[in-house]
């Protein structure tokens, strides 16, 4: 079988094939490592690259199967992991100059349950720095590239996870979700992205942007492969005090017939959308509709809020979370005349411009004086969400929007914050309530660009989300293609 087969294959045929014995893992890793060198100098996905670590990782699953052992879901199927996550032995820096170095003495559940589920990390993947930025240009180290247009932005924060997927480097890849950082990327790079429902996923060993907000969750070319590492992540974790207990989510073929289900369109979503995207998600709708659903709009009246609280409770949690990082107990250290300064000196070259603004904004909202006015009544907004979510639920099984207002966008398009910012209008609603939502890609844009349609469910609605996104990866008519194996087509 050729490489070029291997990195082509889904997650579910690469654990299968390995598990009967068809072609080993090396195999498989071999392929997705020969990609990574051939193309990650033109994407520059990653931060850590895992290679040898990786393919002993492999020779490990084929000596298990040689034995006769029972090998897991994911058996020899590579990943490549946010580095935002804690890997033990290997340097975790949140794209950060104030962590660059770092070398965790723990490892995140989700990486755990990954390698206990037979699969392989070959990497730690490029993110906007402390994941807050929607380009992966915030990144201390680089920027990441769109494998689709090289001249774009694979969006963020999670763009070095997508871009990874999209460039065949891996067939799936895990991010953090605080604001639409997977879904946002999964939309702009043209692959699948879940934000599952708040607790599901443990966030043990995750480096906290806004805890109350951020979930980890797959990007995988299919749903199939999306629902498939959402079941081996998912479930209880007592090390994380926000983990749902007694909640996992169980992967099963999908059933995609939405005949008879009920679809929202969430209207408070179809302004600002560009042309391109606007008629892709009228053709999502189209294709709904042919296939049995019943499609109308509907009214969330507090989402069009959203933006402005997310800007004040996400800032004001990370100015608590970072305070952390000040040079004493891990990470870079700058040393100053005193103390005082030292943490100055430390916090001042160790972050980059968009975490100092946000940690300043967070740090405002939570002041005497400014509690109530702007972080208090952010929270009731919040509410408000929830609430409007709630009843929009009461009369459908889901809705959907645009996952991006546009495709993806060249480098340094969006200079100023709140025209990036606005990036993530139609995603951070899901996050301040609390619910699932997914990316998939549906269509083609501006130059064959990707577009995704996102689908939201109210929590712990997993299994409808995932037959609709389902039915709408039947329905269309688009693959997103690396830019150099598009040339000349």
């Amino acid at each position: 079988m050729s490489d070029l087969n291997f990195i082509e294959m889904s997650a579910v045929e690469i654990a299968a094939g390995v598990r009967s014995g068809e072609f080993s893992a090396v195999e498989v890793v071999t392929a997705h490592l020969d990609q990574i060198d051939k193309h990650e100098g033109d994407v520059r996905s990653f931060v850590t690259q895992m290679g040898e670590r990786a393919l002993d990782g492999a020779k490990a699953v084929d000596e298990r199967r040689s034995r006769g052992e029972e090998l897991g879901a994911l058996a020899g199927v590579p990943v490549a992991l946010k580095d935002n996550m804690a890997y033990r032995g290997v340097e975790t820096t949140c794209s950060s100059k104030i962590l660059k170095g770092w070398i965790p003495p723990y490892t995140a559940t989700v990486i755990e349950r990954l390698e206990a589920a037979g699969a392989i990390a070959i990497g730690k993947t490029n993110l906007d720095e402390f994941a807050m930025g929607s380009s992966t240009e915030n990144s201390a180290f680089f920027s990441t590239r769109n494998p689709i247009d090289l001249n774009r932005v694979p969006g963020g924060s999670s763009g070095g996870s997508a871009a990874s997927v999209a460039a065949r480097f891996a067939p799936i890849a895990i991010g953090s979700d605080t604001g639409g950082s997977i879904r946002q990327p999964a939309s702009l790079c043209g692959v699948v992205g879940v934000k599952p429902t708040y607790g599901l996923v443990s966030r043990y060993g995750l480096i906290a942007f806004a805890s109350s907000l951020d979930q980890i969750g797959p990007f995988a070319r299919s749903v199939d492969d999306a629902s498939l590492v959402l079941d081996v992540i998912s479930g209880h974790d007592g090390r994380d005090s926000t983990s749902l207990a007694e909640r996992s989510y169980s992967h099963q073929p999908i059933d995609n017939d939405v005949k008879g289900l009920r679809v929202g369109v969430i209207t408070e979503m179809l302004d600002g959308l560009s042309s391109d995207v606007e008629n892709a998600l009228n053709l999502a709708i189209d294709a709904l509709r042919a296939l049995g659903a019943q499609v109308e709009e509907v009214s969330v009246p507090a989402a069009k809020f959203g933006l402005t609280a997310y800007y004040l409770i996400a800032p004001a949690e990370a100015s608590s979370n970072l305070a952390r990082f000040d040079g004493v107990r891990y990470g870079v250290r700058v040393e100053g005349k005193d103390m005082n300064e030292t943490y100055e000196l430390t916090r001042g070259q160790g972050f980059g411009p968009e975490v100092k603004r946000r940690i300043m904004l967070g740090t405002y909202a939570l002041s005497a004086g400014y509690y109530d006015a702007l972080y208090g009544k952010a929270q009731k907004v919040r509410t408000l969400i929830a609430n409007d979510f709630d009843n929009a639920y009461d009369r459908f099984d889901v809705l959907i929007s645009a996952t991006s207002p546009t495709v993806a966008f060249e480098f340094n398009a969006k200079s100023d914050p709140l025209s990036m910012y606005m990036s993530d209008v139609c995603t951070i609603p899901s996050n301040l309530a609390g619910h699932p939502a997914m990316s998939v890609p549906f269509a083609g844009g501006e130059g064959g660009l990707p577009i995704g349609i996102q689908v939201l469910a109210p929590s712990f609605g997993e299994g409808v989300m995932f037959k609709v996104a389902s039915a709408l990866e039947a329905a269309a008519n688009y693959k997103a293609i690396p830019e150099w194996d598009n040339k000349g087509k």
